[in-house]
This record gives structure tokens, C-alpha cells and sequence, in this order.
């Protein structure tokens, strides 16, 4: 008896050590970016909706199932956050003045606060383009981030910058892998009317100067040969010989410079950048910035203007 005792607990101890060694996520892993994304407040369905679609942007690292109740405050995703490696808090709330978007960098700050003045849904977003390209596999790595026109007078833009760009794992341009990059992410800041666009892509990789009906056979994709007596009339047929407006202009066209899973795609030789808009969409305007966590020092505001006095006066109230 003694013996099976001794091996059932040495099982156990080898099982506890498997569980910990799959499931403990690697130093690299740690080190990105983890978000929560919630909402607060009363909210309907399609700003609930958008919240569920702005995780599906933050995968995989971010609480993809996510339960938000009511009793639940910020110091409890705080208090999540440490233990879960989030380091990025996002937050939608609703009110009678309109529908804003908070992101805070935890534990301690800073605060930004954006209006929300217009956004589309992911649904509408794919239900709207002729060609769509929704795959669960885009969504097992991180998306890349790309940053327009985020310059200017004013600490602020320097702060949104750094802020946006720190939501996102860094990439390291010389260890990347290309299979990796599935999705990007398209920021751009109108200086004039101090908006943000918010834009969210899949990208594919397709071969240039085939024509479509070899391009059909070099990607698997099984061409329908009933009304042809000959290959080769399926292959040299007229409207077959161009591809789509895309391969028109070359501005889109790279040269492939590692092995890439996508067939037709081989190093060395041009391919075609394609961008599929996957949703949702976001126009922005920032209207606050706080120090802290939600509370501090008020660093910009874009509608009140502090000047230095005030500021005192504030500090010593």
C-alpha cells in the first residue's frame, strides 16, 4: 500500500509539473502588451457589439471572454492585471453627451480620454466589400501597427503616439517572421481637424504576372474546365490573361524576401500586397489627458485651458 501511495503522489507531482510548464507563458509572451477591454455604464447592443469587435482587434493578448457586471470597479481589473500581465485598460462608456473611449497605461497612468464622434461595426464593415476575407487564423498573432501623420506642436500628440504604439508587441525587422504578420492596424491623424482614423486590415500576399487561370492552379483553387475542350484554352483564354486593377500599378508589388506558407508566393520573385478591411471602424478626437489612473493632474484638455496659476491654485486646494 505504502508504494502505490508513494507513486500516485509522485503522478501527481509530475502532472502539476506539466500543467505549469504548459500553460506559463514564455518570457517573450509576457513581455507584450495584454489589454482589457470593457465597457461601463449603461451601454446597448451595438456599442456592446464594438467592444467585442475592439477585442478581436487586441487578440491574443487580451481577455477575448471577458465578463463585465455591474459590481465590478476599475480596482478589480486592476487588481487582475499584475498577476495577468495586462498592461493596456480600454474602456467605452456611454452618456447623454455622447460615447467615449478611455485607454489607461496600468497600474498607474496616464489617461486618455477620446470622443468617439462615428464608428462602424465589423459586421457592416465585411458585409460591405465584394471580396471578404475573414479567416479565425488571422487572429492567432498580434496585428501591426502603422502610425501616420502623428506630429505636431504639443506633448500630447507625443503621448498619443507612444500610447498607441505601446498597445502593440515590437517587432524586430531583422528575426520577424512574415507568416506572422496576418493583420495591421492603420492610424492616421488629421492635424486640421484633430482627428484620429482608426482602420483595421487583414493583409494577403498574392503572386503578380500570372493570369488568373494559372494563378487558380498555383494557389489550389480548382477551376471549373466544363465548357473547355483543352487546358490550355482555359489557360490562354483572353480575359483570363490580366488579373483585377490591382496589377496595374506596381506601388502595391514587393520582392519576397523569406518563404512565406501562401503558394504562388516565392522568394526572390514580386507579389502583391492586398489589404482586406476587417472592422470596425473609429474616428476619434482627444479630449483629455490625466496623469494617473483614471484621476490626477489634468496634462491636456481640449476644451479647457489652464493656465500655470490655476494649476497652483488647484494643487494647494
Amino acid at each position: 500500500m505504502g508504494s502505490k501511495r508513494k507513486s500516485t503522489v509522485k503522478k501527481n507531482k509530475r502532472l502539476k509539473k506539466l500543467k505549469k510548464t504548459v500553460y506559463e507563458e514564455p518570457e517573450e509572451l509576457k513581455r507584450a502588451p495584454h489589454s482589457f477591454v470593457i465597457h461601463r455604464g449603461q451601454i446597448g447592443k451595438s456599442l456592446l457589439q464594438l467592444v467585442k469587435d475592439f477585442r478581436k482587434v487586441m487578440e491574443p493578448f487580451t481577455a477575448a471572454s471577458l465578463q463585465v457586471y455591474k459590481k465590478n470597479t476599475i480596482k478589480d481589473f486592476v487588481a487582475l492585471a499584475g498577476p495577468m500581465h495586462v498592461s493596456h485598460l480600454c474602456v467605452f462608456t456611454s452618456s447623454d453627451t455622447g460615447v467615449n473611449f478611455r485607454v489607461a497605461r496600468l497600474p498607474q497612468g496616464p489617461t486618455m480620454t477620446f470622443k468617439l464622434v462615428n464608428y462602424a461595426l465589423s459586421k457592416d464593415v465585411v458585409s460591405s466589400l465584394r471580396k471578404q476575407m475573414v479567416n479565425p487564423k488571422l487572429f492567432s498573432h498580434a496585428p501591426l501597427i502603422v502610425m501616420n501623420n502623428f506630429t505636431g506642436e504639443g506633448l500630447h500628440i507625443n503621448l498619443m503616439a507612444t500610447m498607441f504604439q505601446n498597445m502593440f508587441p515590437t517587432i524586430n525587422v531583422t528575426k520577424v517572421n512574415l507568416n506572422d504578420i496576418k493583420r495591421c492596424v492603420l492610424m492616421n491623424y488629421n492635424s486640421e481637424t484633430k482627428l484620429i482614423e482608426f482602420r483595421h486590415y487583414a493583409i494577403k500576399t498574392i503572386p503578380v504576372g500570372l493570369s488568373k487561370g494559372v494563378k487558380k492552379i498555383v494557389q489550389s483553387k480548382v477551376p471549373d474546365l466544363s465548357n473547355f475542350n483543352d487546358i490550355d484554352e482555359f489557360l490562354l483564354k483572353p480575359e483570363l490573361l490580366s488579373d483585377s486593377e490591382f496589377e496595374e500599378t506596381t506601388s502595391s508589388n514587393v520582392i519576397v524576401p523569406q518563404k512565406l506558407v501562401s503558394r504562388g508566393n516565392i522568394v526572390g520573385t514580386q507579389s502583391s500586397i492586398r489589404l482586406s478591411e476587417l472592422g470596425p471602424r473609429l474616428t476619434l478626437q482627444l479630449i483629455k489627458v490625466e496623469e494617473g489612473l483614471m484621476t490626477g493632474d489634468v496634462m491636456f484638455h481640449e476644451f479647457i485651458k489652464k493656465t500655470d496659476e490655476n494649476k497652483e491654485e488647484a494643487k494647494e486646494d
